[in-house]
């Protein structure tokens, strides 16, 4: 609805907020605090209390932040309260094999040197990426956090949408953005449905403590039940992702602490020397969920939401983080040109700009996770050979670190280092 008469009437109706973002994860937060820069009015909802959130410890969850992520992060004031904490990325090896085995001689490699930009990304532990996100959430003039509500209906018109809570209290937003996970509440009251399936597997997820220091270098073993990411956290820490068939991951995590390190130990190696766990240990199952669409009228998806992949390249958070950016910037451009920020045409260049490389990355891993996790030996090989070629061609290899650095496709400002 971008008719000047028309934008410059529903700029003048009653509305409580700008934009509603349900979710208040780390993309939700991630998007109020971009939207609020430009002066726009934010309502983040999150149901659970926020006590809740500021108590969270170290649970052992950590992600591995693309370098154009932290530059997100840098964007909206976030990053200087995490560099600290954050540990770069300085290489990635992968490996083929089998647990007690050792891995292939064939291998890929790579290393941050090979480009200009710098370290690939940062391993940012949860507790200090999202307490970072509610500390700068709470001092943003411009953003209203409702915590402990939940969303029970909403309902959609002309101008704006209105959304009614358990408490009975209504909030009337001009755009609703639906940041609220794989069950995305926001996106079954918007009538959008989802694909997926579960993959029998189950990742295995802790910290652990480490003789040797790591160097900066990342390490992704695939075995035939699934990888084993081995990822740098600072000190000697590493963060562990484990998958595993569902069963088998039942059992392990059913036993005690030692018992879990004896089973870990020959998949991991002693290449880091004696190992020992820092902080819980915890599960989740593995599947792929992807929503038919990011956008319905006056409602867009981002993050789990939109899309919910294998862990097996470690994008999810990354892909929602690009999400984020992409969706600030397309609502910014309409803002400053005057144009209704929850209008069709607005939401669908959002739409037409990130459901492609979505959908992408959604079959992308679910490929890789069928060729990896298996023992079929021509499979093997044929990965073996893969890795070896790609690992010998400066190029490719090159090509691969701009990939995981987050330096390809068409990228947001924000991701660009630029302001919005």
């Amino acid at each position: 609805m971008d008719n000047p008469f028309l934008v410059t009437i529903f700029k003048h109706m009653d509305f409580d907020t700008d934009i509603a973002i349900v979710g208040g994860g780390l993309n939700g937060p991630a998007l109020g605090l971009a939207l609020a820069q430009i002066g726009l009015r934010v309502t983040i909802i999150d149901r659970l209390d926020g006590q809740i959130r500021k108590a969270a410890g170290f649970d052992g969850r950590s992600y591995a932040m693309a370098l154009t992520s932290t530059r997100l992060l840098q964007g909206i004031g976030v990053w200087d309260a995490v560099a600290d904490h954050a540990q770069p990325m300085l290489e990635i090896k992968v490996t083929d094999g089998r647990a007690g085995e050792g891995p292939s001689p064939f291998f890929m490699h790579f290393d941050h040197a090979e480009i200009e930009e710098g370290p690939m990304g940062h391993m940012v532990e949860d507790r200090h990426l999202r307490h970072a996100l509610m500390e700068a959430v709470a001092s943003t003039k411009g953003i209203t956090l409702m915590n402990g509500e939940d969303v029970t209906a909403q309902s959609v018109d002309a101008s704006g949408v209105t959304l009614s809570f358990a408490s009975g209290k209504t909030l009337r937003a001009r755009l609703l953005v639906g940041a609220d996970g794989r069950g995305s509440g926001t996106a079954a009251r918007a009538g959008i449905k989802r694909i997926g399936w579960g993959y029998a597997q189950t990742a295995l997820v802790c910290a652990i403590s480490h003789e040797k220091p790591h160097g900066g270098v990342a390490h992704q073993f695939f075995m035939p039940p699934g990888p084993l990411a081995i990822l740098p956290l600072t000190e000697n820490r590493s963060s562990i992702v484990w998958s595993e068939t569902a069963e088998a991951a039942e059992r392990i995590n059913a036993l005690s602490d030692e018992a879990y390190l004896d089973i870990l130990r020959p998949r991991f190696g002693d290449f880091l020397g004696e190992i020992s766990l820092a902080g819980a240990r915890y599960t989740y199952p593995l599947s792929l969920s992807l929503a038919h669409a990011m956008t319905a009228d006056r409602v867009a998806l981002l993050g789990d939401a939109a899309h919910g992949v294998h862990p097996i390249a470690g994008q999810g958070l990354n892909a929602g983080m690009r999400d984020v950016a992409a969706l600030a910037e397309v609502i910014a451009d309409a803002h400053r040109r005057g144009q209704d920020i929850g209008s069709v045409t607005v939401l669908d260049q959002y739409q037409v700009w990130r459901r492609f490389d979505n959908t992408a990355l959604a079959l992308a891993t679910d490929s890789f996770k069928r060729l990896f996790s298996n023992d079929n030996p021509l499979l093997r090989m044929a990965r073996d050979i893969g890795m070896a070629a790609i690992n010998a061609m400066p190029g490719a290899r090159r090509g691969f670190i701009r990939e995981a650095a987050g330096l390809t496709g068409d990228l947001p400002r924000l991701m660009q280092g630029e302001a919005l």
